[in-house]
């Protein structure tokens, strides 16, 4: 059985465009610097390389079926995410049958849907690469997911290897990989990533300058690069 999902967007459009100039590796220094709970989606990969996608998640899982003699279609639910969201999908990390393929990436981008993640497999990788659709799984494979998986629920919260994603949570991903972020943290932690940015590029300029690395390090706060105010440059 399925239930409807909601994604809210994301705050507001200013929001929206500092996240756009941020990373995977800066986020992921800010949540740590939280002490909050685990954030990457462990075992992603981009199947679309150079490719980026940020968006509240819409999240379902899949459960394996058992051969009962009966045609087990493909789900459908792509026509319920809202756009701009990123779908999360969990279907237990298995390369054995695909959840994701071009018919989808088609849908995905008539719909504005910013990207989707797949703890399992995925497949027309390359008709997937060729329309630059943001796509990131744990797995490749060719095999089709009907008849071997059948949609349990959408609009609950997954377990992605030990990392939770809620419906609405901020999922990011790029070509490290991809995390979420709790939607009650996503501003603090675009603040701190941009400092995590600033203090990083104070320091490789003072050592390409000719300033030695572990100088500059200690000069621009290396230990806490996301506290960047009342340092040399922080302005």
């Amino acid at each position: 059985m399925t239930t409807a999902a909601s994604a809210d967007p994301m705050p507001d459009s200013a929001l929206r465009a500092r996240l756009a100039r941020l990373d995977t590796a800066a986020l992921s220094d800010a949540v740590d610097s939280l002490r909050a709970a685990p954030c990457v989606l462990p075992g992603i990969s981009a199947r679309t390389p150079g490719s980026v996608a940020f968006g509240p998640a819409f999240t379902l899982r899949y459960r394996p079926i058992e051969d009962d003699g009966a045609f087990h279609n493909a789900a459908n639910y792509i026509d319920d995410v809202p756009p701009g969201s990123v779908v999360v999908v969990d279907n237990g990390g298995t390369g054995a049958c695909t959840n994701w393929g071009s018919l989808l990436t088609s849908v995905a981008l008539r719909r504005e849907i910013a990207g989707t993640v797949v703890y399992g497999a995925v497949r027309d990788v390359r008709e997937t690469r060729e329309a630059g659709y943001p796509l990131f799984s744990s797995a490749v494979t060719m095999v089709s997911g009907k008849n071997r998986v059948v949609l349990e629920r959408t609009g609950i919260d997954l377990d992605i290897a030990g990392t939770v994603v809620r419906p609405g949570d901020l999922v990011f991903a790029d070509d490290n990989g991809a995390l979420r972020i709790p939607a009650d943290l996503v501003a603090e932690v675009v603040r701190r990533a941009e400092a995590v940015e600033r203090t990083e590029r104070r320091i490789r300029e003072a050592a390409l300058d000719g300033t030695r690395l572990d100088e500059a390090r200690a000069r621009y706060g290396y230990a806490r690069p996301w506290e960047d105010e009342g340092r040399d440059d922080a302005r």
